[in-house]
Order: C-alpha cells, then structure tokens, then sequence
C-alpha cells in the first residue's frame, strides 16, 4: 500500500499521478516551475512534508527547468531577464536555507537523469494548465515510471487559491458561473499556510555551481532584443514590498483608490502592480489575498473588486486553459466570437494596417499609438487599454494577411 499522505495541504490540492511504494525511503525532489518562490508555496510544503513523513526523514530539493531554447525564446530580453534574475535571488534564498537548487539548463528532459542520479523516491510538480508543460510532465513521468515502478508523483496547485481541478469539473462559460462555484469552496482554501515541517539534511551530490552572468548573456545574445525595465524589480522580497511596503505599497499606501481608479488609464497608480510577481509566481495569489482580507475594514469595495479580479478572473483564465485544449487558436474562442468574426470578415475598413505599422505605433488611432507606446517603453499596457485595443483593432483596423 502506499503511504498515506500528509494533511498540511489540502488532499484535494494535490494530484497522485503515480502512487509510488510503500514509504520515502529516498529523497524527495520538488520540480519548481510555475511557482518561483519559497515562501507561501503549497506545493514546496507538500514535498517538505513528504520528506519529513520519512523514517527516518528524509532530504529534500528543488530541482528547476529551463526549456528549450526555442521554446523560451519565444520570450524576450524583458522577459528572459526578470525570468533569470529572480531564479539567481532564488537559488541564493535556497542555499541559504539549506535546500539544494538544481537549475536544468537541458530542460524537463534532463529532470528523470537527475532523479535517478539522487535516487529520489517521490518528485512533487508544480501545475500549469498550457500544453508545453503538460506534456512535458507526461514525458518525465513516463520515463521515470519506465524503470522506477516504486517512484511516487504528485502534482499540486499552487498557483490558485482554489484548485483547478476542484473549482470546477468543466470549462466554464463567464465569471458569473465561475464565480458561484469558486464562492461556495473558497473559505475552505483560502487559509493560512502552515509551518513548513523539518526535513532531513542534504548530503548527496551537490547542484552544478551555475554563472549566472554567463547563463544571462548565452541567453540574451539569442533572443529578441527588447530592452529590459528597470521599474519593477523580480523576486519574492520585492514582490512583498510592493504588496505591503510601508513607502508605496499596494495594501498600505494604494488600495483605496483601486474600485473606482483601476479602469482610469490616467490613475495608473491606482492599479496594484502584481501581475508580474504573480505571473512568475514571486508571490502567492492566496498570501495577496489573505493579507487584503485582513485590510478589507479600511477599503471595503476596493478589496472586494481586488479580490474578485485577483481569484475569480485570474483563476478563470487557468480553468479556460486547462479545459479547453485549443485555448491558444481562434478554434478555442466561443461559438458567438468566431460567428462575429466570420460575419463582419469583408466588412470595409476605413484602414489596413501591416504588423510592423501596429508594433511601431504608426496608425492614425493616437490612442492604439499612445497604449503601444507605453507597452514598449514600460512594459506593461493599463487593462483597460489593452481592452479597449483588442475592440479598436476589432472594429477599425486588421492586419496585412501578407504579413
């Protein structure tokens, strides 16, 4: 029988995609992907859990991979940097506390050799819903499984306050049926983490010293290059201090203006700032909500928007991914979407625009130019332009069908 499992992180978080044996008798490797954080990670916790559920406890690590090249080149400079900035800081945070960090520069397929070589008996995954991480998650499971019967797998989300998987069985059609599903299970999630258990030390093959400085330019010399930012800095210390710093933070400083000031391109202040921290997974969605739960007598309309754009849209988005396979193809969109898009395709168009003429800001639309402008040189477009640009490109303007 296997073993049971530990009851720090809710069962229903976590996936037992391969049950393993009968204990963890050898180390435990947590395969950090989607989550890049050490702190307030369900997933991490599982894994320390498990090692510490040994008898005797067992060691633990965090293994990290990079895809390949032209996979994560897909990004650019702006993202690759904040991407391999934040690992440095989190490979550092790792050492210090004790925890290996073995950084794949090969990808997920060199992930099974590594198990193997540390004679792991459980790996613990993080969860995405896109394609390119499942399947590669597929791949490493089944070749783990191929001569390792007795290795345990599991997956757990940490990504989303309520689990993927346990918000809804279906792909929802709008945030008004997500959100009565989400509203009737969430105060059974949204909790606060517990004390990571105690694991045992590490005294097996130690991970490659890794040059940092190398790595960044090998890689920045290959991808596009657009220019990297310098006002949002990565990393789970600063994600914190732009949730809660006493000089600007979000809960502290701005969250009253967020109701009424979010949708106001002129207020940008207004706006929390997160999205990159919880892209890459610097901060936890369920710790941000949690602390504006706690804040939520000050401002009570602004962290209730807060929240339901933080928990229900957001996670929304995983459920469309995870549930509908061609969530990256117009094939995915809504019937209604692509009956509109069909019926007003010979429309005429007052103007025609190449790609490069939309990418450079060159169209007769200052408003396109103005949000396309910002996104360039600040790396990031208000949400309500990047709304009202999906309606004005839309309507006004296509793209060359040459280009």
């Amino acid at each position: 029988m296997p073993p049971a499992i530990p009851s720090l992180v809710h069962p229903s978080r976590v996936r037992i995609l391969h049950p393993g044996g009968s204990h963890i008798h050898g180390p435990v490797v947590y395969w950090m992907l989607r989550d890049q954080r050490l702190a307030d990670n369900w997933a991490l916790l599982h894994a320390a859990e498990l090692a510490a559920a040994s008898t005797p406890a067992a060691p633990l690590a965090i293994a990290f991979t990079l895809f390949p090249r032209p996979f994560l080149l897909g990004a650019h400079l702006r993202q690759l940097g904040f991407l391999l900035r934040g690992l440095r800081r989190l490979a550092a945070d790792a050492h210090a506390r004790g925890l290996p960090f073995f950084l794949l520069e090969g990808g997920p397929a060199e992930l099974p050799s590594l198990v193997r070589r540390l004679g792991a008996s459980a790996l613990v995954a993080d969860f995405s819903p896109l394609r390119p991480v499942r399947e590669a998650l597929d791949a490493v499971v089944q070749e783990l499984l191929r001569d390792a019967a007795n290795m345990a797998v599991h997956q757990v989300d940490a990504h989303n306050v309520v689990p993927v998987w346990t918000a809804s069985g279906k792909l929802e059609y709008s945030a008004k049926t997500f959100r009565s599903k989400v509203n009737k299970v969430i105060n059974e999630y949204l909790v606060e983490y517990p004390e990571v258990p105690q694991w045992a030390p590490w005294c097996m093959e130690q991970p490659k010293s890794v040059d940092w400085d190398a790595l960044i330019n090998s890689i920045f010399s290959e991808a596009e290059n657009v220019p990297e930012i310098n006002w949002c800095e990565p990393g789970e210390s600063s994600a914190m201090e732009v949730l809660l710093g006493s000089k600007d933070g979000f809960l502290t400083k701005r969250i009253k203006n967020y109701d009424t000031g979010r949708n106001d391109p002129t207020k940008p202040h207004a706006l929390s700032c997160l999205s990159p921290y919880l892209h890459f997974g610097h901060i936890s969605a369920q710790r941000c909500a949690l602390e504006a739960k706690k804040r939520r007598h000050l401002s009570p309309k602004s962290v209730d928007t807060f929240l339901e754009e933080l928990i229900i849209r957001r996670e929304l988005a995983d459920n469309f991914c995870y549930y509908q396979p061609q969530y990256d193809s117009l094939a995915g969109a809504w019937e209604w979407a692509r009956k509109t898009l069909t019926d007003h395709t010979g429309d005429k168009r007052e103007h025609i625009y190449t790609r490069e003429q939309l990418e450079n800001a060159k169209t007769s639309d200052p408003l396109w130019n103005a949000s396309q402008l910002e996104m360039v040189h600040h790396g990031k477009m208000h949400g309500f332009m990047r709304f009202l640009q999906n309606v004005l490109g839309q309507k006004d303007s296509r793209m060359d069908q040459s280009t």
